[in-house]
């Protein structure tokens, strides 16, 4: 039995492109990605930035994939939660750090509401099989 393309798989779909343009985002122009979130500019926080961006491109293109088919891979929906719950965590420490200004909360929230809804699809999921 293949996966229903219901309104919060077509939602995972919106979010999955939006990881792979803004991590494409932070590999091509990562200092302008740091300027949003108020981060230092230098060229190792600008070279972290695009490496991080570059996994957020291949976790969400992995998504995307999955949810293409007929059948979502449960392991693949759970690994996509669990990066954007650490990312959620990763950004949020890096507000209370300084690193970044509290606007990139909002990049937090983003990511700890995506983890949230992918852990509904992974139950949904597992509860089908």
């Amino acid at each position: 039995m293949g996966a229903a393309r219901t309104p919060l798989v077509l939602l995972l779909v919106v979010i999955g492109w939006v990881t792979v343009a803004s991590g494409a985002a932070q590999v091509l122009v990562p200092s302008f990605v740091l300027s949003l979130l108020g981060a230092a500019e230098d060229a190792t926080a600008e070279q972290l930035f695009a490496t991080v961006g570059m996994f957020m491109v291949v976790v969400g293109g992995l998504l995307l994939t999955t949810l293409s088919r007929p059948r979502h891979d449960p392991d693949v929906v759970l690994w996509a939660a669990v990066q954007k719950a650490a990312a959620s965590a990763a950004v949020a420490i890096g507000v209370v750090r300084g690193v970044f200004d509290p606007l990139a909360l909002g990049v937090a929230a983003f990511d700890l509401l995506t983890a949230v809804l992918l852990a509904v699809h992974l139950r949904t999921l597992r509860s089908a099989r």
